[in-house]
């Protein structure tokens, strides 16, 4: 680790860093024509996205706390409503209840079309590659979808598992995948992750299980969840390496 990114961890854990970025509600069409809605959380125009899928039955709220961190450390932000969801600290997916008007399939795997439109919006904006970011059942898309899509520089995954049936084995569908990828879980998951990450070949790839019980997903982030600072700990170093990808 680097003194520069000791420092600005140092700070972003203590909460000494006061910054400012927009935040903007907008919308755009999947291929199979549905309107999904999403916040964007913009530092600079020109700057990285992170995309941020949320977890089953949650929204884009999921990351209204996260999101405006990942701005402190030069990321701009896409918080998206998948059409599997439901409500997230207040905030109810729009994608999901547009799905429901359109009588639109929204399964997990039917999600990942809203996923892959996210990646083309943050892409056609930036003009550069995105992270994308997933927390449970999207963990498990952003790990199969980074692997697929050359507009994906580098994959960090929240409690990914095999949550499709017999649909889609998350397992076999990431085999050398050879992006970096960053992912975490529960104690009780880490096992399972573990075997699911067997098969990934990247240089890059990094594994943490907390050292408590962790929390489920990408809320292990959340100021209010105990043992977050070790995650950010952990996430910014990455975050740190793949900046330029």
């Amino acid at each position: 680790m680097n003194t520069k990114t000791f420092f600005l961890i140092l700070l972003l854990t203590a909460g000494f860093i006061q910054f400012t970025a927009a935040q903007n509600k907008v919308a755009f069409i999947t291929k199979d024509t549905l309107t999904v809605t999403a916040d964007e959380y913009i530092v600079e125009d020109a700057t990285r996205f992170i995309v941020l899928c949320h977890q089953a039955g949650y929204s884009r709220g999921e990351y209204i706390e996260t999101a405006k961190r990942f701005n402190k450390l030069g990321f701009n932000c896409l918080a998206l409503d998948q059409r599997s969801g439901g409500e997230a600290n207040g905030i109810k997916n729009e994608t999901a209840m547009a799905a429901d008007a359109a009588k639109k399939k929204n399964s997990y795997l039917d999600a990942e079309a809203d996923i892959n439109a996210a990646i083309e919006y943050a892409f056609d904006k930036s003009g550069k590659n995105v992270i994308l970011l997933g927390s449970s059942y999207s963990a498990s898309l952003a790990l199969k979808i980074g692997k697929e899509n050359d507009k994906i520089s580098a994959i960090i995954a929240f409690s990914p598992g095999e949550y499709f049936d017999k649909k889609l084995n998350v397992t076999n569908a990431i085999y050398n995948l050879s992006k970096p990828v960053w992912v975490t879980s529960t104690q009780k998951e880490s096992a399972d992750v573990t075997a699911m990450m067997k098969g990934v070949t990247s240089k890059n790839k990094t594994q943490v299980t907390p050292t408590g019980e962790g929390v489920h997903g990408s809320k292990c982030l959340w100021k209010n969840q105990n043992g977050n600072q070790e995650m950010w700990l952990k996430l910014i170093p990455f975050l740190d390496s793949i900046r330029k990808l």
